[in-house]
């Protein structure tokens, strides 16, 4: 969140999404809204603003996310669309406008701070001359206008149309693909974020992912290859042993108040590889719920697309086939958001829909699949269970660590 005053100059460091500080907002506004909001929704946090920075609050005059503040700068204009602005807690499913009572549940005063909201198929403006000065580009140039990261990514890996999901394995994990119509999942496990084609991109995001697995290789102090070579020793499933992983509380589910654990330990279980590969399978089983949702409202993959830091692990690839029983595609471009704004920004030039754009260039794959094996499926499921009946009991509504921090 990027807040601006009647100066357009930044009031406060952006706030990040993965800030949880406005988890008591969110409750609230929950209740208002009469669905489940997470913290990292914007709504919350201009709501703690108000709340806890009064002074700064009554400052502000506009309100962007970090792309929309770049373009801002690039372009002298303040725009939004839908992909990220599905993230703030303000944007009504059908059509995509401003809900104003939402706004209006914060501060009636917001109502005059946000900016309009621009098609998928809409430049962000043309680049101004000091941008360009500064840049070295040509004064007037078309500026695409961006989305969000996993909007973006979906893009960079081909995925437009549904059947395709996109696993994204970084600092936080996310879990998301196309879909024609609107999901909307009253448990909030699938928030309903729209994509960058005009379409929808249901999708799921832990924000414990790829640090967790981190976290027990650099207290054993041993090599990621190392590590991985003993944890690939170990069974499925683990013996047992469960590695419930809200390092830094957790979005999804909604526990912020949550910490990690380690359950399930007997005499020699605790050896670095077993805990290894515990951490690697807690974090998916996290992602895998929202394969299940997806498939509880009517989307059904038949392919995963990873991208992201822990794709390069072959154990996490091995994993993440085996707990969804899919096949598993790798996109050649590491960084797919970044060919994803690349090519929103080529098909709005030429003046093309984005995702027909989209489709017609093949986006280069790796060779072959990782497929699943069947033979452990029944392993898994049972680890799945284990694991989410071990994080309700500790942290779920009711449990003792409901209120800890």
């Amino acid at each position: 969140m990027v807040v601006l005053d009647k100066d357009n100059m930044v009031l406060q460091p952006a706030k990040l999404w993965c800030d949880v500080t406005s988890a008591e907002e969110a409750e609230e506004l929950s209740r208002v809204y009469g669905t489940t909001l997470v913290p990292s929704f914007t709504a919350t946090k201009l709501l703690w603003l108000k709340r806890h920075e009064p002074d700064v609050f009554a400052q502000v005059a506009t309100v962007l996310l970090p792309h929309n503040y770049i373009n801002f700068w690039l372009t002298g204009e303040a725009v939004m669309e839908a992909s990220d602005a599905s993230g703030m807690g303000f944007l009504s499913e059908n059509p995509r406008l401003w809900d104003w009572e939402r706004v209006k549940a914060v501060d009636p005063r917001l109502c005059d701070c946000l900016p309009p909201l621009r098609s998928a198929n809409e430049p962000a403006g043309r680049l101004q001359p000091d941008a360009a000065e500064r840049l070295g580009l040509p004064a007037g140039i078309v500026v695409g206008p961006g989305g969000g990261d996993n909007a973006m990514a979906a893009l960079g890996v081909g995925a437009v149309e549904e059947g395709t999901l996109v696993l994204s394995l970084g600092t936080s994990g996310t879990l998301f693909g196309p879909s024609m119509g609107l999901i909307e999942d009253p448990t909030g496990i699938i928030c309903p974020f729209a994509d960058a084609t005009g379409a929808w991109l249901p999708l799921l995001c832990i924000i414990n992912c790829a640090g967790v697995p981190e976290e027990v290789r650099q207290a054993h102090g041993l090599s990621h290859e190392e590590i991985t070579e003993l944890a690939s020793r170990e069974q499925p499933g683990c013996d047992g042993v469960t590695f419930l992983p809200f390092l830094g509380g957790e979005r999804t589910p909604n526990w912020p108040h949550a910490s990690g654990a380690l359950l399930g330990l007997r005499v020699g279980s605790s050896r670095p590889g077993l805990v290894y590969r515990a951490a690697l399978e807690g974090v998916t089983f996290l992602l895998a719920a929202g394969k299940e949702r997806l498939r509880a409202h009517g989307l059904v993959p038949d392919e995963l697309r990873v991208v992201g830091g822990g794709a390069r692990n072959r154990l996490w690839r091995r994993i993440v086939a085996d707990a969804f029983q899919l096949p598993l595609r790798f996109p050649l471009e590491p960084e797919a958001a970044a060919l994803g704004g690349a090519l929103q920004a080529a098909a709005i030039d030429r003046g093309q829909r984005v995702g027909k754009f989209v489709s017609s260039h093949g986006i280069a794959l790796e060779e072959g699949a990782t497929l699943p094996d069947p033979g452990v499926a029944g392993a898994y499921r049972a680890a799945m269970q284990r694991s989410r009946a071990l994080g309700q009991a500790l942290f779920g509504e009711g449990s003792p660590g409901k209120g800890a921090h």
